[in-house]
């Protein structure tokens, strides 16, 4: 058996007291972030040694009993411990040179979170219950799935709450085959071309927006800050973000399932995406959310059982021929090229979807006892 994570989101209505109590606790969290990122600091200078969590804990028991501290008892405890947990891991993460080191959380800039790490539980299709506060209203447009590790109920910044349910679902584990292998290039000009010649274009959902988001940015620009029409014209940019966001995921979200279910062996070359970003081209590439797509037919193909096959980024996929494997110098206008060797004209897109099949087909029978 294989143990996967997997999240569950859920729209949330809450109601104006429910609300103002979230909003309550999400500053509570805030503040015992920062004062714990403060502890933490003001130690390491003074002794030259990290804070440890268990220290960390007993001072944020000792802080709830300070008169002056004591609204911090009206938030659910376990909202406020798990606030230090998630500092710790921020540091970790810091260590190990995955993330930036933790900053000090701002009321204006921060967006209203906050994480339980157990008691928070569907009831039923339409509601859920909180510690302290009771039932709350909720859409539960499918089923929770497996072991719920956590909740996290959060406000994104056109106001809307949601719930995101951390699962762990036992899998069994199955071998995965290779009869119906594919191989695929990803670009821009068609955001998927296949080996068999089918090619998919980009959706370029943020381009066909960019006329109304730039619109409604002038409008916010031109009110006056901290006014009511200011107030409004930032959530009618955030819906409109949120709408791009949205139509973005749910195609990205489709496309590579159906990928996933029409072969058992994906080919697709690990590409650099952090440097794509750098160029020119950061804009298009941005829009068509090329790493979530990495993503997501990661996370798919464990779900179903398939294997990813990523082929190495300096593999010249685009200027080999797949006939006779003689290179060729090419530009980004060359979509199609002749073979000097052996004749061959090729489409650049398709010739280097073969060409990924072909290397990906390698690698994986060079890890098998027969080929």
């Amino acid at each position: 058996m294989t143990t996967l994570t997997r999240c569950f989101k859920y729209r949330l209505y809450p109601t104006t007291n429910q609300q103002a109590t979230l909003i309550q606790w999400a500053g509570c969290r805030r503040y015992v972030w920062n004062w714990a990122l403060r502890r933490k600091q003001e130690h390491y200078r003074a002794t030259g040694r990290g804070l440890s969590s268990g220290a960390l804990s007993a001072a944020l028991t000792q802080l709830k009993r300070d008169p002056d501290h004591g609204w911090l008892q009206v938030c659910v405890a376990q909202v406020l411990q798990q606030t230090l947990a998630d500092l710790e891991r921020a540091f970790t993460n810091f260590f190990e040179q995955r993330a930036k080191y933790p900053k000090c959380k701002s009321r204006k800039r921060t967006p209203h979170s906050l994480r339980f790490p157990q008691c928070v539980t569907v009831v039923d299709e339409r509601t859920i219950s909180v510690p302290k506060i009771g039932l709350m209203r909720a859409v539960i447009h499918r089923p929770l799935a497996g072991i719920a590790k956590s909740a996290t109920i959060k406000q994104d910044a056109s106001g809307a709450w949601y719930v995101v349910f951390v699962c762990h679902i036992d899998r069994p584990n199955r071998a995965p085959l290779c009869d119906n292998p594919v191989g695929i290039d990803v670009g821009l000009e068609s955001f998927t071309t296949l080996h068999t010649g089918d090619k998919i274009a980009p959706p370029k959902f943020y381009r066909r927006g960019e006329r109304t988001l730039r619109r409604l940015q002038r409008r916010l620009s031109r009110a006056q800050k901290g006014s009511t029409n200011h107030r409004k014209a930032k959530r009618r940019l955030a819906k409109t973000h949120q709408r791009i966001r949205n139509q973005r995921s749910d195609w990205l979200h489709k496309h590579a399932l159906g990928l996933i279910q029409q072969f058992d062996t994906v080919c697709i070359e690990d590409l650099n995406i952090k440097g794509l970003a750098r160029t020119k081209l950061a804009k298009s590439f941005m829009d068509a959310a090329v790493s979530t797509f990495m993503q997501l037919i990661d996370e798919k193909a464990e779900w179903h059982g398939r294997q990813v096959v990523k082929v190495g980024r300096y593999y010249a996929s685009s200027k080999m021929c797949h006939q006779c494997h003689e290179k060729t110098t090419l530009t980004l206008a060359d979509r199609i090229w002749t073979c000097h060797t052996c004749g061959t004209t090729h489409d650049r897109d398709v010739n280097a979807a073969l060409n990924i099949l072909n290397e990906g087909l390698r690698i994986v029978a060079a890890g098998m006892t027969e080929t």
